[in-house]
C-alpha cells in the first residue's frame, strides 16, 4: 500500500513576462480562460483528483491569487442583496474549507525547482503533486486524478507527458523513454534540449508526482539553465536511485506559458460555454473569412 497523495505543489511566482505589459501588476495565473482564471482550472483539477491540502508557492504582486481563494464579502454582500444567487454561487461555491489552501512567498526568482523547495517543510515525508497552472489539459475527468490512480497501483514518481514537434522539444523537459511490459520507464531527462541533441520527442506536460526524496536532490542541485535551479536537473540526479514512470496524456494540451496557445484555450473553452458559443463562432467567423 502506498502512501495517499493528499498534498499539491503550485508553483505560481514567476513573472509572466510573455505577457507584459498585461503581467506587470496582474499575475499571469490570474488571465481568464473563458470566464475563469488559469489558476482555477489547475485548482478544481487537484480538488477532483482527491488532492486535501494546496499549497501556492506565490512572488512579489502576486496578492491577486490569495484574494481569488478568499471570500470577498462587499461583492457576496451586494450579490446576495439584489437575489444573484447563480452570481453569488460562482463566488464561493468552489472555495475549499478553512485551513486547506497555504501560501508560501518564493523570495527569489530561481525557478521551478527553487519554488518547489519552498515547500519542503509542509510536504515533510508524504509523496505530492505538482501543477504548473499554465499547462492546461482538457480531458475527461481531469489528468492529475488519472496519474493518482495511475500511482495508487504502481507507486514512485510519475511524470506527464506528451509528444511535440522535434523544433519544439527546446521549450520543454524531454524524457529518455524505455517501454516494458506495457508501461513506459523515465530512464533520462534533460531540460529544453536543442531539436539534435533531444532523446526523444516526449515531453514533461506539467504534472508530476513526486516522493518525499526529491527535496534532497533539490538542495544539491546547482543553478542550471537561465540562471534558475531546474527541477528535470534534480529528477535527472534522482533517477540513479528512484523509479520514475511516465504516464501518457490523451487529450487537448494548451501552453498558455505562449500568448497562441493562451488564445487557443479561450476558443475551445469558450466553444464548450452553449450559452455563448453561437456568438464566439460568429466572431471567429469574420476573422476566417477575412
Amino acid at each position: 500500500m502506498f502512501k495517499k497523495v493528499k498534498k499539491a505543489i503550485f508553483p505560481v511566482g514567476g513573472l509572466g513576462t510573455r505577457f507584459l505589459p498585461a503581467t506587470k501588476s496582474i499575475p499571469k495565473e490570474m488571465l481568464p480562460v473563458a470566464s475563469k482564471p488559469l489558476i482555477q482550472y489547475a485548482f478544481e483539477e487537484a480538488v477532483s483528483a482527491g488532492i486535501e491540502q494546496f499549497i501556492f508557492i506565490t512572488g512579489r504582486n502576486k496578492s491577486a491569487i490569495n484574494n481569488h481563494f478568499d471570500y470577498s464579502y462587499e461583492l457576496q454582500q451586494e450579490l446576495s442583496y439584489k437575489d444573484k444567487k447563480s452570481e453569488l454561487d460562482l463566488t464561493k461555491s468552489w472555495l475549499p474549507e478553512p485551513g486547506k489552501i497555504v501560501f508560501i512567498r518564493q523570495q527569489k526568482p530561481l525557478g521551478l525547482g527553487h519554488a518547489i523547495m519552498c515547500a519542503k517543510d509542509l510536504v515533510g515525508d508524504e509523496p505530492c503533486a505538482v501543477i504548473l497552472a499554465d499547462e492546461m489539459l482538457k480531458c475527461q475527468g481531469g489528468f492529475l486524478k488519472q496519474m493518482i490512480e495511475y500511482y495508487n497501483n504502481h507507486g514512485g514518481n510519475i511524470v506527464g507527458v506528451a509528444p511535440v514537434e522535434k523544433e519544439e522539444t527546446k521549450k520543454y523537459g524531454i524524457i529518455v523513454p524505455e517501454k516494458i511490459d506495457g508501461q513506459i520507464y523515465v530512464k533520462g531527462m534533460v531540460e529544453k534540449p536543442l531539436p539534435e541533441d533531444a532523446p526523444s520527442n516526449l515531453s514533461i506536460i506539467g504534472r508530476y508526482i513526486l516522493q518525499p526524496d526529491i527535496f534532497s536532490f533539490l538542495q544539491d542541485t546547482g543553478i542550471g539553465k537561465n540562471g534558475e535551479v531546474q527541477l528535470t536537473d534534480a529528477m535527472a540526479s534522482m533517477l540513479r536511485t528512484d523509479t520514475f514512470r511516465a504516464l501518457p496524456f490523451m487529450g487537448h494540451r494548451f501552453d498558455c506559458g505562449s500568448q497562441e496557445g493562451f488564445l487557443d484555450a479561450n476558443i475551445s473553452y469558450s466553444l464548450d460555454n452553449k450559452s455563448i458559443s453561437k456568438g464566439v463562432l460568429e466572431v471567429l467567423g469574420k476573422y476566417v473569412s477575412a
